[in-house]
């Protein structure tokens, strides 16, 4: 109040006071700022916002404070960076829109600054109560938002923009399907509504119906075709169902509208990173970091190529990046991983396993991971998927021989057996697919965390009819990914977890758990970035944990399913290659072809970590580099015990630790 009347010293002191009781109150650190800053003490309010966004990583509003001090100050480069990234995460600031018309306007990037003129004119027509509701969500105060949002709807009916806001809060919670109904409801009633379309998009591919998604994307193009945005989209669209081509031909166009946007530089990288074209990729990413030099993800996709090597001048541009003050916590911590890759193959293992570590550590503090909730999910498994039920369920399920499931931990093979097998004349190589995962996830319902799992216990009252119907929808929603041949492949490792329900709706499919000796698996996955998921690894008792019980629950699935799973040592596959591929084909139902064991010369698209590994021959190189770090591991030993090390062999260090 006192900020409001313009009492710019008594709101400083009121703020201060709680402060010094309650020194990680957000609220009165950003009071303090704004008190600063009107009172032209530019560098105290830079250190109270460095402050704040200790505590607050994801402040939209600290960023656009530090936006107005550095226009001030005439720094207009990082103030238009300050003012982007605070719209980034919350798009309801009028004015840091308002600042970036003037300031795109000012540096003739007048592309960017009609988008924003846009943005801010959507927001100026737009209820209170609305731009209140769009706050609260990028302040992580979504219950707050949620109420404030069904109650506007239930006094003014039909809102697109109030539909548009509880369907982004749908996705937050995980209903899906509520938020594509809106959606969907939103396309109907109001075709010009594009910023919904632009939503409904994402919400379809994020249930896997990409087919749908990409014709939902090629209409909103057609309507709104002005949207470089909407282009960006629309290039992502057609990478998810392999149009890579037509992709790359909308991004190249892009370019012109949007020579400084980083966002298009990374799509390209990614782009053709998938179909081997490795130099042309790392242009793509050295241009997104030359463009945004902060830019964590840039410098994180050159390191997962595996095969770059970072210059000098590179590492010194990451180290100076992290070291800075106001570095977003994601882009921090891709340039950790980044650093640590560089300095792990520049020999200096101390300096690699710091960063890694610091990097673990702030990805972990962002998730919410539990190894004691995951361990009792697979516990569930087991108790629920025995012997009993997979003879009362005998006979259920679709026939379809098709689908292969190599299965397992992330780092563990998995890609190098996919690309064997995708060598195959009779067998087509996909992609990650979440089907399965989504539809465990549907059979659990919609649930608080602490509430009582449904799934896997209801597996028990499922139908055959209904067991039978969800294998031919996976055949069905799968087809997209294939072309002509008789088999394909599913590598999503996570599925290890759900091997009773792909048994009980596909009985006829093969399974092969890709396995690696525990030390080496378990730290490879450690200084992994992924992309989405696997929120297990981002610390070394968590994953020697997870590790423990995915033998565990693998272990479950051989006695109850005998024969069912083959599993296939990666240490066993570099020793002797062909041996495991006449393995490998002979339980797929496979004639053996000498493609198989020429992999590296297959092309075709390779979506995960490994892409630029497996267009290679096997080498041997990757199986001891944990050993470098043995002096750092304790925590991870012991997580997964004597027994579980004593199943690879070979697990000792040069000190026989």
């Amino acid at each position: 109040a006192r900020l409001q009347s313009g009492d710019l010293t008594g709101a400083a002191s009121l703020a201060a006071a709680r402060l010094s009781d309650h020194p990680d109150d957000f609220d009165a650190l950003y009071i303090l700022a704004v008190s600063q800053r009107y009172q032209k003490r530019g560098s105290e309010a830079l250190e109270t916002l460095e402050r704040l966004l200790q505590v607050r990583p994801d402040y939209g509003r600290a960023y656009q404070e530090m936006g107005h001090i550095h226009r001030a100050l005439g720094l207009l480069d990082q103030a238009i960076h300050d003012f982007e990234r605070a719209v980034a995460l919350n798009p309801a600031l009028p004015a840091s829109w308002r600042a970036l018309v003037e300031l795109y306007t000012a540096r003739n990037k007048l592309r960017k600054a009609a988008i924003a003129r846009a943005q801010l004119d959507w927001l100026s027509s737009l209820p209170p109560e609305l731009i209140s509701v769009t706050s609260f969500m990028s302040e992580g105060r979504v219950y707050k938002a949620e109420r404030l949002c069904r109650d506007f709807l239930q006094r003014n009916g039909h809102h697109f923009e109030a539909m548009r806001l509880l369907a982004e809060l749908g996705v937050r919670a995980h209903a899906m399907e509520e938020a594509e109904f809106l959606l969907e409801s939103c396309a109907v009633l109001e075709p010009r509504f594009f910023q919904g379309r632009f939503d409904y998009v994402k919400v379809l591919n994020g249930r896997q119906k990409f087919a749908q998604a990409l014709q939902a994307s090629t209409e909103l193009v057609r309507d709104a075709p002005d949207n470089p945005y909407y282009k960006l989209q629309h290039a992502s669209q057609h990478l998810t169902v392999g149009s890579y081509d037509t992709a790359l031909e909308i991004l190249d166009n892009l370019l012109k509208d949007l020579p400084d946007e980083p966002a298009v530089q990374m799509q390209r990288g990614h782009a053709l990173k998938t179909i081997g074209r490795q130099e042309d990729a790392v242009n793509a990413y050295r241009a997104a970091y030359a463009i945004r030099p902060d830019f964590g993800d840039a410098f994180w996709s050159l390191a997962n190529l595996k095969t770059y090597r970072f210059t000098d001048a590179e590492m010194r541009q990451m180290q100076a990046q992290e070291r800075a003050k106001f570095v977003s916590t994601p882009d921090r911590y891709h340039l950790c991983f980044a650093l640590g890759k560089a300095f792990e193959d520049a020999a200096d293992f101390e300096t690699a396993f710091d960063y890694y570590e610091r990097g673990n550590r702030l990805k972990r503090e962002e998730l919410s991971y539990s190894a004691d909730r995951m361990e009792a999910d697979l516990s569930a498994q087991i108790d629920t998927c025995t012997e009993a039920l997979f003879s009362a369920k005998r006979g259920a399920g679709a026939l379809a021989p098709d689908p292969i499931f190599i299965v397992g931990l992330p780092r563990a093979g998995s890609t190098l057996l996919e690309q064997i097998l995708a060598s195959h004349s009779q067998v087509e190589g996909t992609m990650e697919l979440p089907n399965i995962l989504a539809l465990a996830h549907r059979l659990d319902g919609r649930r608080r965390v602490d509430d009582e799992a449904v799934y896997p216990a209801n597996l028990t009252s499922l139908t055959n009819e209904e067991l039978t119907a969800f294998g031919e929808a996976f055949i069905r929603d799968t087809a997209m990914h294939r072309k002509a041949t008789p088999f394909f492949i599913d590598k999503m490792p996570n599925n290890f977890r759900h091997i009773g329900l792909i048994h009980l709706i596909l009985p006829n499919a093969k399974i092969i758990d890709a396995r690696r000796e525990a030390m080496a698996c378990c730290f490879s996955g450690y200084k992994q970035l992924f992309a989405e998921g696997q929120d297990f690894s981002y610390g070394l008792e968590q994953i020697g944990r997870y590790y423990r019980d995915y033998v565990r629950l693998m272990d479950h699935w051989d006695r109850v399913l005998p024969g069912k799973v083959l599993r296939v040592q990666y240490e066993d596959v570099v020793s002797d290659l062909e041996t495991q591929v006449r393995r490998i084909l002979a339980h797929c139902g496979l004639p053996f072809e000498e493609a198989c064991i020429n992999f590296h010369q297959t092309e075709r698209a390779v979506r995960t970590a490994s892409s630029e590994q497996v267009r290679q021959p096997i080498f041997r190189s990757g199986l001891d580099q944990w050993r470098h770090f043995s002096p750092y591991l304790g925590p991870l030993r012991e997580a997964l015990g004597d027994e579980v090390l004593a199943l690879g062999g070979a697990v000792t260090d040069d000190e026989g630790t």
